[in-house]
């Protein structure tokens, strides 16, 4: 302390000063304790309403579009209106598919009564109206009732479920699944209700039935059924499977329904059209308030085929008529094929495969009971027969090696080979005892003994004579006589088109088998024997081929080697009938064989007929038209026969056989190739040939304007007049007519 009483802290007491001083100060003042921590927190306070202030901004101006647009997007609904589906028309302009109204019961649960009594008896008074077993009004309410097998729900007349199963969901079940979610979303309760029903709903909806209703939705309708069912095929819902690739093409997946097989489902992207766009806003329950905009679907394209539809009538009811024929003998002759074809061009005039089935029955609710009797048909009416049924050809084969043979200098046109009947393959262990030897017959000899005696190609087409092609096909040692051999064979085989796909546009075609050495071995691990090259000569052994493929290789022997691909569809156009996809004639391959050898397989067919051949039930002499073809018989053993035992049979007897045919007509400048198979049927010139003949004959009676079976002159008429042969089609008018390209007698 100084004198004037002051006192003044020296140097060396500083650090007591700020002790005294610290110690006061935070006993006075605790707060400047936590000023460091406060200005840490005041920093982050800054920084976290700067972010905000810049997630703001961001929101505001950068991404202010995308959040408006998620906005109305929850607010809007985007809903996929479908385009009517083309139309299918045939070579005519007839039409053959069209677009009918069906209905739908809908329920809207917001549009139900609040009161649940209410509720309840607009829910049951539907379930009555439907008296429909899959549509209780509550499966608990069935399952609440006491149960005995057969007994049905009083009011809403539910069959009870067996015993151990789930019930099917009721009315009350499917609205409270979606009752909270989109009350103002219809829910489509029964599909495809009949007309008269769907009216009475309809009166009813708005007084008794509120929040029920009936949608028109379009479905298919074909004119003529069971007749070109296998061509046209069917429609139905997308399966659960595909529902995320077709609702990415723009499918409704639980409205809008797709082709299954047929030209339904060859030309679906052409039949289906482009749906319409309709955009609504919607409030929060998802009731609608306004169209925001709306985009009008456009039609599906329309097909024109090349089926001639009273030829297909007519050649259907012909086939019936020789399954009749050839049940008397076999009960099993259930199936067959007639298959009309353009050998100009590849056009398909007719395709009939029995049984078949009633593609409209899909127009409905399915009837469970009729669709398991087809499923259950041992011979498969679903199948399209000409173009997946694989058999084995026979005597149809014999234009391959006859072929194969004139063009590699085997044989020319008055080879000779003796047919004593049947011939005999040495065993090859024990050469010289003849008891060993495996024979083979000839047809004859099995039917009255003897053989056809010496016989050259033209006279082998015209009796079928089977030791004629044993020996071409495969040789004969015992008069060192060399046959084209199997690669040989089997490589003019595939030439013909055989062993492989047609390529028709429709689905669900096979391509047979062309057996050989390397197929044997990889199959059977066995060594090809001579034996099995016979078999195959004459159209048996493991050969497989299809109606369809024979039809084309016949027509490759007509218009002088060339292989079409089939055609069914003849183009299409667009709902204003401009021309989106003309017809074009699709060559597949040409084979490289002169005229004269065709001459000679050609020869050899028109004396099959016309002469005392196995062709002569097919003649159209009475029309002064000329008829070549040829006839089959197949013997088979497959699982159907098997089943019966008939596949058990001796030496020197028959397996059953299939009965084949086919021709084509005028010889002179072919128009026309038809091949018929029946199953079972015994011979193909007793059973198949008089089949063609019907077809054939309406052909060229409807041409030259001759009255058609049934029908009479009008008096004052002229036949031409009367029945003059379809010209033309309205949906060709303005196009260039197609001239198919000529064949060569």
């Amino acid at each position: 302390m100084t004198p004037d009483g002051i006192f003044r802290p020296s140097r060396s007491s500083a650090p007591i000063r700020d002790t005294l001083l610290s110690d006061d100060v935070v006993a006075r003042r605790p707060w400047l304790q936590r000023a460091p921590r406060l200005g840490v927190y005041g920093w982050v306070i800054l920084l976290i309403l700067g972010l905000y202030l810049i997630r703001l901004l961001q929101l505001q101006f950068l991404e202010r579009g995308a959040w408006q647009a998620r906005a109305i997007q929850q607010q809007s609904r985007l809903i996929q209106i479908s385009p009517p589906r083309g139309i299918v028309f045939d070579r005519y302009g007839e039409v053959l598919v069209r677009n009918i109204p069906a209905y739908n019961v809908t329920i809207t649960p917001g549009l139900l009564p609040d009161d649940e009594a209410r509720e309840r008896a607009v829910l049951m008074r539907l379930a009555q109206l439907l008296n429909d077993p899959d549509i209780p009004y509550s499966s608990v309410e069935v399952l609440e009732k006491p149960a005995y097998r057969g007994e049905t729900h009083s009011v809403a007349r539910a069959q009870y479920p067996p015993f151990g199963e789930a019930p099917s969901p009721g009315l009350l079940e499917m609205i409270n699944n979606v009752r909270y979610l989109e009350p103002y979303e219809p829910i489509v309760v029964s599909q495809n209700i009949e007309r008269e029903l769907a009216l009475l709903i309809a009166q009813e909806s708005g007084v008794t039935l509120p929040g029920v209703d009936v949608a028109i939705i379009p479905r298919r309708s074909y004119t003529y059924g069971p007749t070109l069912s296998q061509i046209l095929g069917f429609m139905g819902a997308i399966s659960p499977e595909e529902q995320a690739d077709y609702q990415a093409k723009g499918y409704n997946t639980s409205e809008d329904q797709i082709g299954y097989t047929g030209i339904e489902y060859q030309a679906e992207d052409y039949l289906r059209g482009e749906p319409g766009r309709k955009v609504i806003e919607k409030d929060v329950l998802g009731q609608e308030l306004q169209v925001l905009s709306e985009t009008a679907p456009h039609p599906g394209d329309n097909i024109y085929l090349t089926i001639d539809t009273p030829l297909q009538v007519v050649a259907e009811k012909a086939l019936t008529d020789g399954l009749q024929e050839a049940q008397l003998k076999s009960p099993e002759a259930q199936r067959g094929v007639v298959v009309v074809l353009d050998p100009r061009d590849g056009q398909i005039l007719a395709l009939v495969s029995l049984p078949t089935y009633d593609n409209n029955i899909f127009n409905k609710k399915v009837d469970m009971e009729e669709l398991q009797k087809i499923q259950d048909d041992p011979h498969r009416p679903f199948l399209n027969h000409a173009i997946a049924d694989q058999v084995p050809p026979g005597s149809t084969f014999k234009i391959v090696p006859a072929t194969a043979a004139l063009q590699e200098g085997v044989i020319n046109r008055y080879t000779t080979v003796n047919c004593p009947g049947r011939i005999l393959i040495p065993n090859k262990f024990v050469p010289d005892d003849p008891s060993l030897a495996q024979p083979f017959y000839c047809w004859i000899n099995l039917q009255s003994g003897g053989g056809h005696g010496p016989v050259n190609v033209v006279d082998a087409l015209m009796h079928s004579c089977d030791v004629f092609f044993y020996e071409v096909g495969g040789g004969f040692e015992p008069d060192e006589f060399k046959g084209l051999g199997i690669n040989r064979l089997s490589a003019y085989a595939r030439q013909f088109g055989l062993g492989t796909e047609t390529g028709i546009d429709i689905p669900g075609e096979f391509g047979g088998l062309v057996p050989d050495p390397t197929w044997k071995r990889q199959t059977y691990q066995e060594t090809w024997t001579t034996g099995d090259t016979y078999n195959v000569s004459i159209g048996q052994g493991a050969l497989q081929v299809t109606p369809l493929q024979m039809a084309n290789a016949l027509a490759a022997v007509v218009n002088g080697g060339t292989i079409y691909q089939p055609r069914v569809i003849h183009h299409i156009a667009d709902a204003e009938g401009t021309m989106i996809v003309p017809f074009k004639p699709e060559v597949l391959h040409h084979m490289d064989i002169p005229e004269s050898v065709w001459q000679i397989v050609r020869e050899g067919l028109d004396l099959a007929v016309s002469e005392n051949g196995t062709g002569q039930r097919a003649r159209l002499d009475d029309l002064g038209i000329n008829v070549a073809g040829k006839t089959g018989t197949a013997e088979y053993c497959d699982d159907i026969a098997l089943k019966a035992g008939r596949c058990d049979v001796a030496e020197g007897e028959t397996l059953p056989t299939h009965a084949w045919f086919m021709a084509y007509a005028p010889f002179e400048a072919p128009e026309i190739v038809v091949v018929v198979w029946i199953y079972d049927g015994g011979e193909g010139s007793v059973v198949s040939a008089p089949v063609a003949h019907d077809v054939m004959d309406y052909y060229f009676r409807r041409k030259l304007g001759l009255p058609l079976e049934g029908e009479l002159p009008v008096e004052g008429e002229t036949p031409a007049e009367g029945n003059p042969a379809p010209e033309g089609s309205p949906a060709m008018e303005g196009t260039t007519p197609i001239e198919p390209a000529p064949a060569t007698p």
